[in-house]
């Protein structure tokens, strides 16, 4: 599985790429046939505070799953989408047996 990652409008540092990374890695333990990850990290103004969204596209055979998510930190939007995304595998591989 490849993971491409992009950041809009600010630079994501090393620690928060790993962190990321770490947690769609584990997405193979739930579907090992996942061809590609998109990961778009995005910074939201949403009043005085921004918003940390991100954007997690998984390419699986057939089809594209697809999760958006927004908390007050990066690592709190990431660990929600992750959570969506195993339950749309869920789904995805018990409609296709």
């Amino acid at each position: 599985m490849s993971i491409d990652m992009q950041a809009v409008s600010f630079r994501a540092d090393q620690k928060l790429k790993l962190f990321i990374e770490n947690r769609v890695e584990k997405l193979n333990l739930f579907f090992g046939r996942i061809i590609r990850t998109q990961v778009l990290l995005k910074l939201e103004n949403a009043g005085q505070v921004k918003e940390k969204v991100v954007e997690v596209s998984v390419h699986v055979p057939g089809e594209v799953l697809f999760v958006k998510s927004s908390k007050m930190s990066f690592e709190a939007a990431t660990d929600e989408a992750i959570d969506s995304l195993r339950r749309k595998i869920e789904r995805y591989k018990s409609r296709r047996k």
